[in-house]
């Protein structure tokens, strides 16, 4: 039988298949609390091994889109446990990406006194879209103090916390895509000169903080990351350092125990192609699992687990317009074609409307 229909182990976790669920940003958050049509969505999706969630933030200043759920409220915490509910009713494992948006946020998207940080005041180039009125430049943000990063470490061990206490079964910090994490690491972005800037040790710092942090308040075999060493989305140029300098951020990762990294490779998307070299590095200095995304379908996720170039394999968009996703690779089904016009709109149309077939087997 195919590796990737197969049970797999996450850690001590036994999951149902290889296959993955990306997170995926879907804007259906209406004020920023999962609802039932979340849980609907989620529940059509839970025959993958592991769903990991779409952004959710971990406090009010790291709410920078329209509709993205967070993680910080008795509310919420309660709106997701629906979700948490339904996925394990159907046998899959849950993790919950936190986000945090830093400077990619507009003040219309966040509720009264939060504040758009980041490590330096770099806005970055282009627009945001709020419900308010439209597309806005971005604003400049505000450079975070020692008080503030301090602050927002202890923040993500909170979410942490609450996210166990919705029921679900880890969390993936988001250390991609140009937010927060990522803006620590990234030197355009990043142009500090206390501990915190400087050197890729002192950019890493922030980051292996908060991953501490994290594993301290919920235990490293519940804790992954997500990061995307050749991205270049909201504002994020390639520089010549960065193969190094990711692999210096490998290393570390490895030491600290936590049980995956998950690479992006948004090459099929336009970004720029990630050398095969980035992700052998990742593999040969991170000895916890490796989760490989970006343009897979079933015969290329099975060469590359075969070849134990990773250990899972995460699918996007296909799962964004295939609920039973599984069966159809399994099956060899056609697949439903993505509405791009409705991923971030509110309601159920490109959302929870997407027909699944009967299986034949």
């Amino acid at each position: 039988m195919s590796i990737l229909f197969t049970s797999a182990a996450l850690g001590p976790m036994a999951l149902q298949n290889h296959m993955v669920m990306s997170p995926m940003t879907r804007n259906r958050a209406t004020g920023n609390i999962p609802n039932a049509l979340m849980a609907e969505y989620y529940d059509q999706r839970a025959t993958a091994g592991l769903i990991i969630t779409e952004g959710t933030s971990p406090s009010p200043n790291g709410l920078g889109y329209p509709r993205i759920p967070g993680i910080f409220s008795r509310e919420q915490i309660e709106g997701w446990k629906a979700v948490t509910g339904a996925v394990h009713e159907k046998g899959a494992k849950i993790f919950l990406q936190i986000m945090h948006c830093g400077r990619i946020a507009h003040p219309l998207n966040m509720p009264g006194g939060a504040r758009v940080l980041a490590p330096s005041s770099v806005a970055p180039a282009g627009t945001m879209y709020t419900d308010a009125e439209g597309l806005q430049p971005f604003p400049v943000p505000e450079a975070m103090s020692g008080e503030d990063i301090r602050s927002t470490v202890a923040e993500y061990a909170d979410a942490s916390r609450n996210a166990l206490a919705a029921g679900f079964d880890g969390i993936e910090l988001h250390g991609a895509n140009g937010y927060l994490l990522e803006q620590f690491i990234r030197p355009n972005t990043n142009l500090r000169t206390d501990l915190y800037g400087g050197s890729i040790e002192n950019r890493a710092r922030f980051v292996l903080e908060v991953v501490g942090a994290v594993i301290g308040a919920i235990g490293r075999e519940r804790v992954g990351i997500r990061l995307s060493p050749f991205g270049v989305f909201n504002d994020m140029p390639l520089y010549a350092a960065v193969e190094e300098e990711y692999g210096f951020l490998a290393r570390q990762l490895d030491a600290s125990g936590l049980a995956y990294i998950h690479l992006v490779d948004h090459s099929s998307m336009g970004a720029p192609v990630v050398p095969e070299s980035i992700k052998a590095t990742f593999r040969k200095w991170f000895r916890g699992s490796l989760i490989l995304s970006g343009g897979y379908d079933a015969e290329r996720a099975e060469n590359d687990l075969e070849a134990g170039r990773c250990d899972l394999v995460a699918f996007g968009r296909p799962f964004l317009a295939n609920p039973d996703l599984v069966e159809r690779l399994k099956t060899g089904a056609e697949l439903n074609t993505p509405d791009m016009d409705t991923f971030y709109t509110p309601g159920p149309k490109g959302y929870t409307d997407y027909p699944a077939i009967r299986s034949s087997v």
